[in-house]
């Protein structure tokens, strides 16, 4: 169905692909993994036509029609659902007046096709990341086309969502629909696809058959060395004193009665699913909400709520949710995004010392082994992990006492995520409290010294190392105890 013979493709100096060749079957759902870095978004793109290669080609079968579901959503937000999925041949009732009756029917079917119900009415900007995802994958469905290049369609679904995926993309399958699965979650792609190809640094490792492919195969294709299992070690010291410590912390709508202590050199983790408040209790802790109410210490003295400035001072610092909404400038130079949380400690006599900048960041870029041409590169140039690098290295100059990291390894490859594991246990083991937020049970169960869950608004139960599973998680995640016992 697909032949990529000898396909390169360079932006500036940077090798994105090398001299790339292998070849996809009809109706198959081929893998494809790889490092951030490696490849695997620009491979993707150019089989969709919206990339040309330097040198090689893309063969495709007669009658083969490509649509593609992008890692970064692009959509218009201040149109509504129906105009978005519409928007490239609107139905028209004449010659100049849009059949509005046709644009809801035609949306509707789109998202039904994939088991979606919503209010197509809705401005795209009112809707979740991850129902702005499904709406995507709706649209590039709806075109007809019957090779499907997905680039990390699971990054921004919950649990619920991406098993309705999967269903959907079996059913593709059996449609005889191509599909080209792009992820860093490899239990994911063990999961779906016939056969996966690795690529590593622009270059063609090797393909393999299902049957073949293990997770720690895959690891050590893709990063050139095998990654042992890790054990933090942060949890061979007994924490010290409470550094952080939330009391019944609350915002209205969005969660209640809040209560919780982190101690230094422990990392708490913080699970939920979707819409339980995880994210907006951290950001109320960081001064981003000015409707909370409650109390919120660090080392015992109170910390001003609704003001990030009081936070700063207090020594917390977040790593949002989103690094490229909320962390990161993505026009400015790395350095610019680096430095953005220490500008008051770089002023000298009222003007900023680059110098001392430019010092503090090469220095912190190399401990965190950031892959970028030079400091003045734009962010937006970056790898997913590689900006989440940037954005650690942001705090790792503030010096911080308690640091919350809100998916924190979220579209990142295994390299960066062990990386990134490493440093957070690094941390905890000078002594800062972390609080990890994760959708990724194995993270906080690997990571965390206790995990606090939270339904609906409010934390319903605190889980020890000890007695924490996947399956109780996801009992107290979804209050699965208290339907039974209703039930």
């Amino acid at each position: 169905m697909i032949q990529f013979q000898s396909v390169t493709k360079r932006f500036g100096g940077i090798i994105a692909l090398e001299d790339v060749t292998f070849s996809i079957a009809a109706g198959e759902c081929h893998g494809l993994v790889g490092e951030n870095g490696a490849g695997k978004s620009t491979l993707g793109k150019i089989l969709a036509g919206n990339l040309r290669p330097d040198h090689g080609r893309v063969v495709l079968a007669s009658g083969a029609r490509v649509g593609m579901v992008h890692q970064e959503l692009a959509f218009c937000p201040d149109l509504s659902v129906a105009e978005n999925l519409c928007l490239g041949s609107l139905p028209r009732r004449g010659r100049y007046r849009v059949d509005w009756a046709a644009v809801r029917r035609c949306s509707e079917e789109l998202l039904s096709q994939i088991g979606v119900t919503l209010d197509v009415w809705r401005p795209m900007r009112t809707l979740t990341t991850g129902q702005e995802q499904l709406v995507q994958i709706a649209a590039a469905v709806g075109t007809g086309a019957n090779i499907l290049v997905l680039d990390e369609p699971t990054s921004s679904l919950s649990e619920a969502e991406a098993h309705r995926l999967f269903a959907l993309l079996e059913r593709l399958r059996a449609q005889g629909v191509t599909l080209v699965y792009v992820s860093h979650r490899l239990p994911e792609v063990l999961r779906l696809c016939d056969r996966i190809t690795v690529l590593r640094d622009g270059r063609y490792v090797a393909t393999l058959d299902r049957a073949e492919a293990t997770t720690d195969r895959l690891v050590q294709l893709m990063i050139g060395r095998s990654l042992a299992e890790y054990f933090p070690g942060h949890l061979d010291t007994p924490p010290g004193p409470v550094r952080l410590r939330v009391e019944n912390l609350r915002s209205p709508g969005r969660f209640e009665g809040v209560s919780f202590a982190v101690r230094a050199g422990e990392i708490v983790g913080l699970a939920g699913l979707v819409g339980a408040g995880r994210s907006e209790v951290a950001q109320a802790i960081f001064g981003l909400d000015p409707h909370a109410s409650g109390r919120v210490e660090v080392d015992g003295q109170p910390v001003r709520l609704g003001s990030v400035r009081a936070a700063l001072r207090a020594g917390i610092g977040l790593v949002p949710e989103d690094r490229k909404r909320q962390g990161l400038v993505l026009p400015l130079s790395c350095r610019l995004n680096f430095s953005l949380a220490i500008l008051d400690r770089l002023r000298r006599r009222g003007w900023l010392d680059q110098r001392a900048e430019r010092a503090v960041a090469t220095r912190l870029f190399e401990q965190l082994a950031v892959k970028t041409p030079s400091l003045e590169t734009p962010v937006a140039a970056l790898s997913g992990g590689n900006q989440q690098k940037v954005v650690l290295a942001r705090w790792l100059a503030r010096e911080l006492k308690v640091l919350i990291v809100d998916e924190p390894t979220r579209g990142v490859d295994v390299g960066a995520k062990a990386a990134i594991h490493a440093l957070l246990d690094e941390l905890a083991g000078r002594g800062l409290a972390i609080l990890l937020i994760s959708s990724e049970l194995p993270e906080l169960l690997n990571l965390a010294t206790r995990i606090l869950v939270m339904r609906e608004g409010r934390l319903v139960g605190e889980l020890g190392r000890e007695e924490a599973t996947q399956e109780r998680l996801l009992e107290w995640m979804a209050g699965v105890e208290v339907s039974a016992g209703r039930g």
